[in-house]
């Protein structure tokens, strides 16, 4: 073996100019990397790989950009519709002044300003406090067969045409009463509202950390008292979205106030008795042949939008910031 050494040697010597280092040292492959011989730059085909991930990446941004603009479109075309409509016919009287009587111009929409609040708080009182109630036992209780039921139940009607719900008042509670009412209005709205405040209250319930409730119940506070002081309020910015998000969806329905409260050319303010609202105004006004009601139908429509505008931002303003947790 030590002969064969030998031999290696002695060829290398012979082979190898004077001076040369031997070849596969650090020192000749340092030489060789300085001298620029060993490319140790990337590739083509990596630069080639590199180059079209960047170019997929960009092709789905500008998709999703697209996605968004085309999204944001009919909603600025809407609104700018409504401005240039109705814009000229929102003034003083026309949220002071009662409607003008049929072919007349002028007047306003002082009572269906009023009916839509009015009927809104009605639903409010009625639909709030149940959703939440079940939205609470639902989170508190997933394994029950009632709250199963109930969660199923929701889904449901969250998916009902509101025109179905209208009709369902009228023959619950209009046509035994013998006349529709603000209460039949307002119970066609908190039914409508009240699977969206549910369903949100358990998804917000169930965000809370479990830390919280076994803290509580660690000291010794009772479970019902657990779920009402601590739960409830650390999710109590998330329970008022979902409150919000259902009152701009009730006040802006038409369908089912044409089956319940009806509408009301008139001031009242009585539960038992019919009201006028925006949604059925401009209904109204707007399938008419006199040109200062269709007017007046676009103003309605901007004020309403307007409405839920605002409520929207409610929502964004309430959700703001990072989640918090009240202690």
């Amino acid at each position: 073996m030590e002969l064969g050494h030998a031999r290696g040697a002695k060829r290398n010597s012979q082979t190898s100019p004077p001076g040369a280092l031997p070849e596969g040292s650090p020192a000749a492959y340092s030489k060789r990397k300085m001298s620029g011989s060993i490319n140790t730059g990337p590739s083509s085909s990596y630069v080639r790989r590199r180059l079209l991930r960047k170019l997929k990446s960009n092709f789905m941004v500008g998709l999703t950009v697209l996605a968004t603009v085309l999204a944001l479109v009919p909603l600025f075309l809407v609104l700018g519709y409504l401005l240039s409509k109705g814009a000229s016919s929102v003034n003083w009287n026309f949220f002071t002044r009662m409607p003008a009587p049929v072919g007349q111009p002028g007047g306003g929409m002082a009572n269906a300003i009023i009916g839509t609040f009015e009927l809104v708080a009605v639903a409010i009182m009625m639909g709030v406090p149940v959703g939440i109630g079940a939205g609470i036992y639902i989170a508190e209780n997933p394994a029950g067969w009632l709250a199963r039921a109930a969660r199923f139940a929701a889904d449901i009607m969250m998916g009902i045409p509101s025109i179905v719900i209208g009709i369902f008042v009228y023959a619950v509670v209009v046509a035994p009463a013998n006349g529709f009412s603000t209460l039949a209005g307002a119970t066609a709205l908190a039914i409508i509202m009240a699977p969206l405040v549910t369903r949100t209250t358990e998804e917000m319930i169930l965000l809370v950390p479990a830390e919280l409730r076994e803290a509580a119940l660690a000291l010794g506070v009772p479970r019902w008292r657990t779920t009402l002081s601590v739960v409830a309020r650390a999710a109590a910015s998330g329970i008022a979205t979902g409150v919000i998000l259902a009152i701009a969806r009730i006040a802006g329905e038409t369908a089912p106030l044409l089956f319940t409260a009806f509408g009301n050319r008139f001031w009242s303010t009585a539960l038992t008795q019919p009201i006028a609202s925006l949604t059925v105004q401009v209904y109204t006004y707007a399938i008419s042949p006199f040109a200062d009601w269709q007017r007046q139908a676009w103003a309605g429509a901007l004020v309403l939008t307007a409405i839920v505008l605002v409520l929207e931002v409610s929502v964004r303003w309430i959700t703001r910031g990072p989640a918090r947790v009240v202690r």
